[in-house]
């Protein structure tokens, strides 16, 4: 079997790329390793920036989203025992973030792309990307129980970090800058309503702490904890107290989050992550397999999927045109925003976390720079549009 591009890995960054290529008239086979249920129930972010909800829409898939996101147009941040809100609206000209689960955007894009897309083959284990350098690379898998092959103008790896594609850009060219940070993430999924309408972000001595959601009934809450974190040591009891031990301000001491069951509890560590170059030959990274950020900053699934608009828009002009330009510019079109995305979630990340190693003095210069963020309009925009999302050029 031959395609046009072949994509390797149905998370939302394959499934988008489908799509787009789909809707221009570009064909491609998408191969996920697992199963469909497995895909549309791995729980991920939830936080869509502007640019990724306009992007949703322009390729026909945002219905459900329309009708059931949580348009946010700011979010809390607590420290030294105090509240203030950025106001993303006003900051950014109008830009605001859209609350809707990963699992969802995955699921309205795979109902799609079965419905009227190219091939999308589940359980399709890849077993290795050929020949990445020539005109025409070989993808060999298993489904079914057989061994078969794809043969394509374009791979494109979208199976993460640990998927085969990146195997198949020699060790001798890409270059990996990473930092594992001193910390993770305890995160809960409770059966109970927000009672707050944005997301918060909170710095306190005991650690950070994150309240967010999935839906009016559906809470996403997290806490900083030490890695190697048994979720085991932490009943729900525990989880609750924490969180609002974190989220006090004096302002309102009898505010408490509203709980409720817990269905499910989970320890993420902190990577920052990005090889170099995201292309070798015909072969192409995107999302998790060429970067990976801390989630503070709400960039993993959106930097996805500014990789693939930029590829897909790559891949229309060279069918338009006949001009390989945009293709051969791809990697370092996409780490430009990479870098940048990087950063604003290395400063998110270390501006509310509390280091082990952590002195007093840098305690009070994380202070210093949420009271910035607070009386400055200048820095809190600079917070906004990184947030909200940077242009994807």
């Amino acid at each position: 079997m031959h395609t046009t591009v072949g994509i390797i890995g149905a998370g939302p960054g394959g499934l988008l790329l489908a799509r787009l290529l789909r809707n221009a008239g570009i064909d491609s086979v998408t191969l996920e390793s697992r199963d469909r249920a497995h895909v549309e129930n791995r729980q991920r972010a939830g936080i869509l920036e502007q640019g990724t909800v306009d992007a949703l829409r322009s390729a026909g898939v945002a219905e459900r989203m329309d009708r059931e996101g949580m348009v946010h147009d700011g979010v809390e941040l607590r420290f030294d025992r105090g509240a203030h809100r950025l106001d993303f609206l006003a900051l950014t000209g109008g830009r605001s973030v859209t609350v809707y689960a990963q699992t969802e955007v995955v699921k309205d894009l795979i109902a799609r792309q079965l419905t009227d897309g190219g091939p999308l083959l589940f359980d399709a284990q890849v077993r290795s990307v050929e020949d990445a350098d020539s005109e025409r690379p070989l993808i060999r898998y298993l489904h079914e129980g057989r061994e078969q092959t794809l043969t394509c103008d374009y791979v494109v790896g979208c199976d993460g970090f640990h998927g085969v594609t990146r195997n198949a850009v020699p060790e001798s060219v890409r270059t990996t800058y990473e930092r594992i940070h001193p910390y993770s993430w305890l995160g809960i999924l409770a059966q109970a309503p927000p009672v707050y309408d944005e997301l918060i972000y909170a710095h306190s001595e005991r650690g950070f702490a994150l309240a967010s959601m999935r839906s009016p009934a559906v809470s996403r809450l997290y806490l900083q904890v030490p890695n190697d974190t048994d979720p085991a040591d932490w009943p729900d009891e525990r989880v609750w107290d924490e969180l609002d031990a974190r989220f006090a301000i004096d302002t309102d001491p009898g505010w408490k989050l509203e709980r409720g069951p817990v269905s499910s509890k989970s320890v993420l560590p902190m990577r920052s992550s990005v090889t170099e170059p995201m292309r070798f030959g015909s072969v192409f990274l995107a999302g998790d397999a060429a970067h990976i950020v801390p989630p503070t900053g709400a960039k993993g699934l959106n930097l996805a999927a500014s990789d693939v608009i930029v590829l897909a828009r790559a891949l229309i002009h060279e069918q338009n045109t006949g001009s390989t330009e945009l293709l051969d510019a791809y990697s370092d079109t996409c780490l430009r925003r990479v870098w940048r995305a990087e950063h604003f979630s290395y400063s998110m990340t270390t501006m509310l976390h509390t280091d082990p190693a952590q002195s007093a003095f840098d305690t009070r210069l994380q202070l210093s720079q949420l009271r910035r963020l607070a009386s400055s309009r200048h820095a809190a925009a600079e917070l906004a549009e990184n947030y909200t999302g940077l242009p994807t050029v």
